[in-house]
């Protein structure tokens, strides 16, 4: 549970097996509490006065709810905490675009229980402090610069939950659209590790509606095509995007937009199409170019990953969204005027 209240030297009782209540001690400890422990429902408490708080860990043993309500009578207050999950296994968890605020809840509880975490640079790893007491280590990939390699960042997880670590690998986006995810999972099975994945919010979605575009819209776009940027398309793929029809939303497609806008004109796109790039979704600094595919190169000479770039008509949906709130902006400025004259 998160606690409003300040436990430094405070003595507080983890109830719970070892195993179960492995955790929650790691938490309390990093709160700055004195952490003793109490392992089962009919076991001695440790001598000395009455702690200032008693977490209790769901182990599933029976007999503790009559051993916490004399705690209760005491006046002392008892906080409910999960289970630390079993040891030694790897979660893949989607970070989305790299608010803590778009976590999902599933993602927030594996943090919570992990030992060690993995994270990329576009993952919300500012947050990380407040969220997990793990060991973290930055395994982030920047264009044209891998710290880690691959293969190596599969090593280090493997390793990590054969030693009995709870390991998480978080992740931009979702680890299942252009993150390696499947090839971790692969990693795992190989080693015979218990791996699940948590899916996260993607930035192919998340980045388009935090700069107010819709990758569908009625009448304007049924489908949605999700693409790659890291390496130019083929002609045939050019073909087969324009063909389509619908939005187009490519990740990191910064430094192939001169390639994909040509491609796309040559395939039979119009010069018209409208095109936005979006940089640094959601956080400070974030950024929207607009432009039709014949001037967007130019247009974005200036941009930089991270972006996604959204290509089709949805874009002008969204201009026509801000166009409407600011003339309601100004109709609401004009009626203020009108009432204070």
């Amino acid at each position: 549970m998160q606690l409003s209240i300040e436990l430094t030297g405070r003595t507080v009782l983890v109830a719970g097996t070892d195993a179960a209540a492995r955790q929650a001690v790691l938490r309390y400890r990093a709160a700055g509490a004195v952490v003793r422990r109490l392992t089962g429902p009919d076991a001695p408490a440790a001598a000395g006065p009455l702690p200032f708080l008693v977490a209790a860990v769901d182990d599933g043993q029976p007999g503790w709810p009559a051993r916490l309500d004399r705690f209760r009578a005491a006046g002392v207050p008892v906080a409910a905490e999960p289970a630390a999950g079993p040891a030694g296994h790897v979660t893949l968890v989607g970070g989305g675009p790299g608010a803590g605020e778009l976590l999902t809840v599933a993602a927030v509880a594996a943090l919570r229980d992990a030992d060690v975490v993995f994270y990329d640079r576009l993952a919300p790893h500012q947050d990380l402090p407040s969220l997990t007491t793990a060991e973290l280590v930055d395994v982030g990939k920047t264009p044209g610069h891998h710290k880690v390699s691959q293969a190596g960042i599969e090593e280090l997880m493997v390793n990590a939950a054969q030693a009995g670590a709870n390991v998480v690998r978080l992740k931009g986006g979702d680890p299942y659209v252009f993150g390696r995810g499947g090839e971790e999972v692969t990693a795992c099975v190989r080693a015979v590790l218990p791996v699940r994945v948590i899916s996260g919010v993607t930035s192919a979605v998340s980045v388009p509606a935090a700069a107010g575009i819709p990758v569908t819209h009625r009448e304007v776009s049924r489908l949605f095509t999700v693409v790659s940027g890291h390496a130019p398309l083929t002609e045939d793929e050019h073909r087969h995007l324009t063909g389509l029809g619908g939005t187009i939303v490519v990740l990191m497609g910064i430094g192939t937009l001169h390639q994909l806008a040509a491609g796309l004109r040559r395939a039979g796109m119009r010069a018209d199409m409208p095109v936005a790039v979006i940089e640094r979704g959601y956080q400070p600094g974030q950024r929207t170019t607009i432009a039709d595919l014949g001037g967007i190169t130019t247009a974005a000479a200036g941009c930089g990953n991270p972006a996604v770039l959204v290509i089709g008509e949805v874009v002008r949906v969204a201009e026509a969204n801000r166009g409407c709130d600011a003339a309601a902006a100004e109709l609401d400025r004009l009626a203020a005027s009108l009432v204070g004259a």
